[in-house]
This record gives C-alpha cells, sequence and structure tokens, in this order.
C-alpha cells in the first residue's frame, strides 16, 4: 500500500501535453463574478438606506455571485478527472503519490501563507491599531481542511479574520482532491460514469434533508461537502463522456448557435433569478444539479463546439489573468479590505454610491497586484517543482 501511494519524479519521456485554452478565461470570469459578489457584501449595508433604488440594483446583479465557487467545482471536477484519465492511457494506472504531491505544491504554500497572515498578523495589526480582535472560527480546523465544518457552525457569522472567509470552498477541494484519485484508480474507466451518477444521486438525497429555509439548513447546503460534491461528480461525469469519441461528444462539438444561446441566456436567468427558481422545499435538492448542468456545458462548449459565438482563449489578457485565479480568489478580500481601509482613512462616506464604486475600483487593480506578486514571488518557486511529478503538462 505504501509503494501505491508513494510518488516518483516522472520520467520527461512519459510526458504528454493537455491543455484548453479558453479556460483560463472562465476562471477569471468565475473570479469576478464572487469578487463582485464580496464588492457588494460590503458595500450594501451602507448604501442600502441612503439609495435604496441603487442598493437594490446592485443586490439584483451581485447577490447570487457565489455561483462563481459552484463553476469552480463543476470545472475542478471536470479537470481533474479528465487529466486522471489521461494518466491513466498514458501510464497504465493513475500515480496515486503523484497527484498528492502535485495538489500540494499548487495548494498548500498559498493557503497556508494565507492563514498565517490571518490567525498570526491579521490580529496583531488589529491589536497595534488598537481595534478589539475575537476571532470566531477554530483555526485548527482551517489548518487540517475542514474549513466548510466550522463555516456551518458559525453561520451567518463569519470570522473575524476576513482572508479566510473564502477558504471553506478550499478545504472542499481539497477533500475531493483526497478521494478522487483513489476512487478513478479502483473503479475501470468504463464505469467511472455509474460512480459519478451514484454520487450525484447521493448528493441529491443528502441535500433533500436540508430543504427549509433556516440559517441552519442554508449552510448545510452550502458548505457541506455531501451537499456539493456533485458538482465535482457532474464535472467528472462531463470529462468521461468526453474523453472517448462518442455521440455525445460528437453533439458537442457539432453543437448549433441557438442551442449555444439557449445555455448561454439559460446561465444567466437562471443566476439572477435563482430564489425565484429554487425556493425552499423540493426545489432547492436540484439547484445545484442544474446550475451545475448549465456551467458544465459552458466548459464544454468553449472547449469542443465549433460554431461558438465567441473563444475566450482570444481575449489574451482575459486568459493571463486567469492563469492567476487562484491567487485572486483566495487573496481578494484583503484587497477589498484595504480598500475599505484607504476609503475610511479618506473620511469619504461610505452611504453615498460614489464611494461604492470608489472601493470596487480600488480595490481590483489591488487584489490584482497582490495576487501577480504573490504568484510570481512566492508561487511559482513551488509550481516548477509540481511537474517534476507530472505525466501530463500544461
Amino acid at each position: 500500500m505504501i509503494g501505491t501511494l508513494s510518488a516518483t519524479v516522472a520520467p520527461p519521456p512519459a510526458k504528454a501535453r493537455v491543455f484548453f485554452p479558453n479556460l483560463d478565461g472562465l476562471r477569471f470570469l468565475s473570479f469576478f463574478v464572487v469578487f463582485l459578489f464580496h464588492w457588494y457584501m460590503t458595500v450594501f449595508p451602507y448604501i442600502s438606506g441612503t439609495n435604496p433604488t441603487a442598493g437594490e440594483s446592485i443586490r439584483f446583479l451581485f447577490q447570487y455571485g457565489g455561483l462563481g465557487v459552484n463553476f469552480f467545482f463543476v470545472l475542478s471536477g471536470f479537470l481533474i478527472t479528465y487529466l486522471l484519465i489521461r494518466e491513466r492511457e498514458l501510464t497504465g494506472k493513475i500515480h496515486v503519490g503523484n497527484f498528492y504531491v502535485r495538489r500540494i505544491l499548487r495548494i498548500w504554500p498559498l493557503y497556508f501563507l494565507c492563514l498565517a497572515i490571518a490567525f498570526i498578523l491579521f490580529p496583531m495589526l488589529k491589536q497595534m491599531g488598537g481595534e478589539v480582535y475575537h476571532e470566531r472560527v477554530n483555526p485548527w480546523y482551517y489548518v487540517t481542511f475542514l474549513a466548510n465544518f466550522e463555516y456551518m457552525r458559525i453561520w451567518p457569522e463569519h470570522p473575524e479574520a476576513v482572508l479566510v472567509s473564502v477558504l471553506w470552498s478550499v478545504a472542499v477541494e481539497e477533500q475531493f482532491y483526497l478521494t478522487w484519485p483513489l476512487i478513478l484508480r479502483i473503479v475501470p474507466v468504463k464505469f467511472y460514469k455509474y460512480v459519478f451518477i451514484l454520487i450525484m444521486i447521493g448528493s441529491l438525497v443528502f441535500r433533500s434533508f436540508y430543504t427549509a429555509d433556516t440559517d441552519h439548513d442554508y449552510a448545510v447546503r452550502y458548505f457541506h461537502t455531501f451537499s456539493v460534491i456533485g458538482d465535482m461528480a457532474l464535472g467528472g461525469l462531463l470529462a468521461w463522456l468526453c474523453s472517448f469519441p462518442n455521440k455525445f461528444q460528437q453533439w458537442v462539438v457539432n453543437m448549433k448557435r441557438p442551442v449555444i444561446a439557449l445555455i448561454y441566456i439559460g446561465a444567466i436567468a437562471a443566476s439572477l433569478f435563482k430564489s425565484v427558481l429554487f425556493p425552499a422545499g423540493i426545489p432547492i435538492i436540484f439547484e445545484r444539479l442544474v446550475m451545475g448542468m448549465f456551467f458544465g456545458m459552458i466548459i464544454l462548449e468553449q472547449n469542443y463546439a465549433e460554431k461558438s459565438f465567441f473563444k475566450l482563449g482570444r481575449l489574451r489578457l482575459l486568459s493571463r489573468l486567469g492563469t492567476y485565479t487562484y491567487g485572486l480568489y483566495c487573496l481578494h478580500l484583503l484587497g477589498i479590505y484595504i480598500a475599505t481601509k484607504i476609503v475610511l482613512k479618506l473620511g469619504w462616506d461610505q452611504r453615498m454610491l460614489s464611494t461604492a464604486f470608489a472601493q470596487v475600483i480600488i480595490a481590483l487593480p489591488l487584489s490584482l497586484v497582490i495576487s501577480i506578486a504573490s504568484y510570481h514571488l512566492y508561487e511559482k518557486w513551488f509550481l516548477k517543482l509540481k511537474d517534476r511529478f507530472a505525466f501530463i503538462t500544461k
């Protein structure tokens, strides 16, 4: 068993390349939706009283920006499954130890840096500034990648250290990474689809026990691993379907433009009117599945459709920024926090709409600068090591 999970340096001649040029742009757009959601959460309490019309407009547009996380989950399921299938084809098996090393080198350095900033540096800075610091969460849940369960416990409250508010989803990803290669190694490839469908059904059954319009049920629906794992399984199913020549793959390749338009229109409409389409009760059970299907079809359309209206890979700046998405996701709350402090230092009235827009104009470039610096000065050193344990590279 130890030998099975051990990691070895992948021999250079065995390496192949897989690259989906349009996914980096999708990653950045998903991050941007999450960014706008957190900006909305920051400014809405102030402007809703003084400018209710503008406040309601902002709420309508950005209140469901957390769906960007759903998109990331489906995308993770698709990419990880696709790459593991290709690795199995190339080498004859899935190297679980190598997979773990690659994920550790990609995720852990920035993740634990964020924890150090949040739980060590942030309290010191607040105390130096004369502010009271009282952390609601147990840091050990974050260290052990169980942050989503701790977030469920304190909901609807948020961690005092704002930087860790988004890390619950990274914990879910790590739980997914821990189990997925083991499942795909044990199960024959031809049976993958049944495993994915079974996991999706199991997730729906789990959600069916938490359909009430309460804070407790909401927290379970959106943060519990069993509730959201269906997103990854759906992405895995789509990856399996597109890994081999079949009628579904051909349908995606030859997808007509009216169908493509319906996918995007449906995704936008469902995102804007989510609470209307999926109220508490039976409809809420299927919310993630339906949204995930829209997101999954967008991923496939961008990857494979020959009649797309537009491929995001053509937008080089957007694709380039997509390279920094992990850092942007983990660090953008720091940018928003600093922007808020700048606005307060300048004495601007947070109840004004102009101040709200100033905050987002300051916060986005700050987030970009922080994340790009993190990537090139810190994360990149670990990423160079990561490819040594890969059989397939970008």
